[in-house]
Order: C-alpha cells, then sequence, then structure tokens
C-alpha cells in the first residue's frame, strides 16, 4: 500500500501531520496574527540566550568556561548589568518600531493555514534554501553597511559598540537594522514560499544561530566545530574586532569569493 502524499507528492510524514493539525486547531488565531513574527522572534532570542547568561556568570570562577571563551584584548566578559541594559534596549526596540513594521508587513502578506504539513524532505529542503538565501541577502546588506559611511552611522554603527560580542548583544542594534534583518528572514521564507512549519523552523534556528555566533565562546559542541562551512562565533568575533570582513552571518563562501574572508586569529585592521 502506498504512503500517503502531501499537495507537493512528497511522502507523507504522520508525526508532521498530526503536530501541524494540532496546532492548526489549537493555535489558528496566533498563527494568523501579524504580531507573531516580532513576537517569536524577540521571545525565542531571550530564551536562547539564557544558558549564555549562566556561561558568562560562570566564567568568572570555572577556569574551563574560561577556555571556552575566544581571547580578545578588549575586556572580560560582559556584567550582569551590561546584560539587563541590553534586554531593555532590544525590548524597547521591537516595541516601539520592530513590532508595528513587521505588522503592516504580515497584514500586506496575507499569511495561510494550509491543511497539509510538509514531508520531512520539504521542510529540510525549504529551511535550507531560506537559509541560503538569507546568508546571500545579509552578506549584501551587511557589506553595503561597512562601505558607505552614512549607512554605517545611521544603521549599523550601534551594533559595533561591542567589541566583546555577548549572546544577547546579537539583536543590540537600531531599530532600522533590526527591522531590515527581520524583514530580510521573513522575505527569504515568502520567497522560497515555505509551509508555516518550515519557516517556524527557519527562525528558530536562525535566532540560534545568531546567539551562537555572538557568544564569545569556541564551545566544543558549537556547530561552526561540526559543519566547516559555518564560521561560528571566531568568525564573527573576528569581524567585530577588526570591523570589516566577515560579513556573512553564517556561512563563509561569500567571504571567500569576494575576498573579504578574515581567519578568526586575524585581529588586525585592514
Amino acid at each position: 500500500m502506498n504512503a500517503p502524499s502531501t499537495e507537493h507528492g512528497e511522502a507523507y510524514a504522520p508525526v508532521l501531520q498530526g503536530l501541524w493539525e494540532y496546532v492548526r486547531a489549537e493555535q489558528e488565531e496566533i498563527l494568523l496574527s501579524p504580531y507573531l513574527p516580532a513576537t517569536y522572534a524577540f521571545l525565542t532570542h531571550v530564551l536562547l540566550c539564557a544558558p549564555f547568561l549562566a556561561l558568562d556568570a560562570l566564567a568568572s570562577v570555572c577556569p574551563r568556561v574560561q577556555m571556552w571563551r575566544i581571547p580578545t584584548r578588549s575586556g572580560p566578559p560582559p556584567s550582569l548589568k551590561r546584560w539587563f541594559d541590553c534586554f531593555w534596549r532590544v525590548l524597547y526596540r521591537y516595541l516601539t518600531s520592530v513590532l508595528p513594521a513587521t505588522a503592516l508587513f504580515q497584514i500586506l502578506r496575507s499569511p495561510t493555514l494550509p491543511e497539509v504539513a510538509p514531508s520531512c524532505w520539504r521542510l529540510f529542503v525549504e529551511v535550507f534554501a531560506c537559509f541560503l538565501l538569507f546568508d546571500m541577502l545579509f552578506f549584501i546588506w551587511h557589506f553595503f553597511m561597512h562601505r558607505f559611511p552614512w549607512l554605517y552611522c545611521s544603521v549599523h554603527q550601534l551594533h559595533h559598540q561591542h567589541h566583546v560580542t555577548f549572546a544577547l548583544a546579537a539583536q543590540d542594534a537600531s531599530a532600522a537594522e533590526l527591522l531590515s534583518l527581520l524583514l530580510l528572514a521573513l522575505s527569504s521564507a515568502w520567497v522560497v514560499g515555505c509551509h508555516p512549519l518550515s519557516e517556524a523552523l527557519f527562525h528558530l534556528l536562525n535566532s540560534w544561530l545568531a546567539v551562537e555566533d555572538h557568544c564569545g565562546y569556541d564551545l566544543p559542541w558549537a556547530l561552526h566545530r561540526l559543519l566547516p562551512c559555518l564560521g561560528g562565533a571566531p568568525y564573527h568575533q573576528a569581524h567585530h574586532v577588526i570591523f570589516r570582513g566577515n560579513y556573512a552571518p553564517y556561512f563563509t563562501h561569500w567571504d571567500h569569493l569576494f575576498g573579504t574572508y578574515r581567519a578568526s586569529g586575524q585581529y588586525s585592521p585592514e
């Protein structure tokens, strides 16, 4: 007997279908809310930062944690006060700028909820395609923010106040930059034509990688150690120290292609 299939002809995934039917039945109003993208982005970011807050608290007393920190000449791990100051800045910008703007984007986008869940293969392909597209768009936008002084000063400079990165600082940026990056992520999912489950997974993994890139630790289990195509925290820490190079958020191929790749230990200006 042949396995059921989705509307695109892929093999049916009972677990995903069961999950999707439950979510649609119980949370349809939330899923269609124009306020969901900004709320989801902020809450996942804060929750994913929590383990690194614990690591920063342990760094001053635990030698093993200190060994994992990426060495820089810019000072010790951030204090608890710096974490909370950063939290309130990010929350304020989300409430005053990101939330209303992305709500308008969602209203214009008019998302719908399909009846059928994606297959596991479709889920993987859509999430991977979103990452490739977002990585390219981010690289272009980030490159231009550094190459045009007026754009750097008005949009991106605030993010570079952090010479020593920490997890929560991944979204400590101007309202314009926060909004632009969330719109790039939403647009990537829209262009790919993601199923809502694929889009939710993409945004979750996107938040995790951003947090991991800014955490300030070269952890033994970090994704860049498992996947050499990823730059990881050392790669992005180098960008915050030298200010130029390593413009891509996750993958390193665009920086290699355009000659903007900087090794993680190369902390001298161009």
